[in-house]
């Protein structure tokens, strides 16, 4: 992996949109159509607030999602309720949105219709990631009821996933999905994480799944 270090988190936000925006670009020029895809949480919030106002053809960007929890968008927990509020807004607000989420009662029974919705969007063009204390990424958790079938080789598109640090029931997009992107960035801040990030390097994807991106991936630090 590659570790860049910020003097600060502002300047890391500004930075890496700034560096998404360009890649974004590049696949716009070349090819006439980019996919974006996205952690939740609020960590991201102010990358997606500078993308917002950048002047791209964002109606030729398909934007989705790494994992979603199974609440609808009235939830606060909902991760496409936050990518609605903070990105998909402004110069952004024309972007294609590939859902992760439908109405059912749990992730498998929309399981298939979803991920022939992302299928067309793939290798992702610029992958955005992050990492919590304990490894995980995505909904890929250390301990994961479907780990081992998520990080398998010949793994589908998307799994649903239990574990008991993720709450509600999810849906992820698969480790070989995600290690397929064509740009790599993964977003942490504080000591812990990086520590972990570290730490990770060392550890099979089953202890760290994080480690399942690292080879190819760009790691930005700021304390």
């Amino acid at each position: 992996m590659k570790l860049v270090e910020y003097p600060d988190r502002d300047l890391l936000m500004l930075a890496l949109a700034d560096q998404i925006a360009g890649e974004l670009g590049d696949f716009l020029r070349r090819e006439g159509r980019a996919s974006f895809c996205v952690p939740g949480g609020t960590t991201p919030g102010p990358i997606f607030d500078t993308l917002s106002g950048v002047d791209l053809d964002w109606e030729n960007v398909s934007v989705f999602l790494n994992d979603e929890r199974w609440v609808n968008e009235e939830s606060p927990r909902s991760n496409t309720r936050l990518l609605r509020e903070r990105l998909l807004r402004g110069k952004a607000l024309n972007a294609k949105l590939v859902p992760l989420y439908a109405a059912t009662d749990v992730p498998e029974d929309a399981l298939d219709a979803l991920s022939e919705g992302i299928r067309p969007h793939l290798p992702i063009s610029v992958l955005l990631l992050g990492m919590g204390a304990d490894m995980h990424t995505a909904s890929l958790f250390p301990g994961a009821d479907r780990l081992e079938e998520a990080l398998a080789s010949d793994a589908p598109i998307l799994l649903p996933m239990r574990a008991e640090a993720a709450g509600e029931p999810r849906i992820t997009i698969t480790a070989p999905h995600l290690a397929g992107a064509m740009n790599i960035h993964i977003l942490i801040t504080g000591a812990e994480k990086r520590a972990a990030i570290e730490r990770a390097a060392h550890l099979p994807p089953l202890e760290a799944p994080i480690s399942a991106v690292l080879k190819n991936a760009t790691v930005h630090w700021a304390e």
